[in-house]
């Protein structure tokens, strides 16, 4: 089993939210995609799929969407 690409996503702040992120990284076009696919299990966070929208995310951490993996990175 081949480990796809991670991309890395740096962000400004301390945290970011899954939401957000999901939009930062173009894994979905809009917010209501980036609700639609959180409601039905279909993001991991760190691995483990997450329902919630709000999830505060911090660097180092993992997002998976269709196969797509990112880590968050801090910005320069």
């Amino acid at each position: 089993m081949s480990n796809p690409e991670i991309e890395e996503i740096p962000i400004r702040d301390d945290m970011i939210r899954l939401g957000q992120l999901l939009k930062l990284a173009n894994l979905v076009e809009d917010g209501v995609e980036a609700t639609e696919l959180i409601k039905n299990g279909l993001v991991k966070v760190n691995g483990e799929i997450d329902d919630r929208r709000g999830r505060q995310l911090h660097v180092g951490d993992t997002v998976t969407v269709n196969g797509q993996t990112v880590r968050i990175t801090a910005a320069s």
